[in-house]
């Protein structure tokens, strides 16, 4: 792949999965949404994917359909968050805090900012998008948002 970001490798709590990945961007953002939140225990920390995610053995992934056109995949032993991908698209977004090492990814934006509780805040400066706007920009671009 010829991404902008170097090819990536990360992995679950327990080990059980492993993954590569390529940044689209050498960036990630946080996702503010209730879902997110949610299924994250905070905000979701990722960053969009250059094609799919290339997994080791995709029998240790869980797939949960978040809404109708959103999945969340997460390790089937431990637990942990790892991608959330758009049904019937290779859109992936894959969490910072799974990679092995972070380094080199600029913490670029924030999503749903109008659904962010008022009991914590980033001091990064970086773009804002409330739902609407992330709405209308995936529509735009022929996709969804959250989910």
């Amino acid at each position: 792949m010829s991404g902008q970001g170097a090819t990536r490798t990360g992995g679950c709590l327990c080990g059980a999965v492993r993954f590569t990945a390529v940044p689209a961007k050498p960036e990630f953002d946080a996702c503010h949404c209730s879902t997110c939140r949610r299924w994250s225990a905070g905000p979701f920390l990722s960053f969009h994917c250059e094609g799919a995610v290339t997994v080791e053995d995709a029998s240790k992934v869980a797939v949960y359909r978040s809404s109708g056109w959103a999945e969340r995949h997460f390790c089937r032993t431990c637990g942990t968050s790892l991608f959330y991908k758009l049904v019937g698209r290779d859109y992936w977004s894959v969490s910072v805090e799974a990679l092995d090492d972070a380094a080199g990814l600029a913490f670029a934006s924030q999503i749903f900012i109008d659904e962010k509780p008022g009991y914590y805040a980033f001091a990064d400066d970086t773009e804002m998008m409330t739902g609407a706007e992330v709405f209308a920009a995936a529509s735009a671009a022929g996709g969804n948002g959250n989910g």
